[in-house]
């Protein structure tokens, strides 16, 4: 993959977080100020709303996979769940600690998974497999 090509890639997998960031933050905000929910639970529930998206939309349009949904999304749900883990943690520590705003809390722990995210479902779960 050329240069150009991983960057188009990755400006892909950036339109896509933003389109499963509407789902994710969209719940967040509806659990926190119209239920009241705990900032880190509700930031939990928008996360997997968010990775419902992000997986459907980095299958097709991002990786071009062809891979098999079955190994692909338990790939994808690995990858996943240590994200969630990593979103729950920063959360927690901004919110808590730090006291910062759950809105300013969650930028800082997007911007953070999502390089995770893209690294380990570039080169693990829609990474190709090696010729031989």
């Amino acid at each position: 993959m050329t240069a150009l090509e991983q960057i188009r890639q990755f400006a892909m997998f950036v339109v896509v977080g933003c389109a499963a960031a509407v789902g994710h933050y969209g719940l967040l905000v509806a659990l926190v100020e119209l239920a009241h929910a705990p900032a880190v639970p509700a930031s939990a529930a928008g996360f997997i709303v968010g990775g419902v998206i992000s997986y459907l939309l980095n299958y097709r349009f991002v990786f071009n996979s062809a891979g098999q949904h079955l190994p692909t999304a338990g790939k994808f749900l690995a990858v996943a769940v240590t994200g969630l883990a990593l979103n729950s943690a920063i959360m927690w520590v901004l919110t808590h600690w730090a006291a910062l705003h759950y809105l300013l809390a969650q930028v800082t722990a997007t911007g953070t998974v999502m390089l995770w995210s893209y690294a380990a479902n570039r080169f693990w779960t829609f990474g190709r497999p090696a010729a031989g």
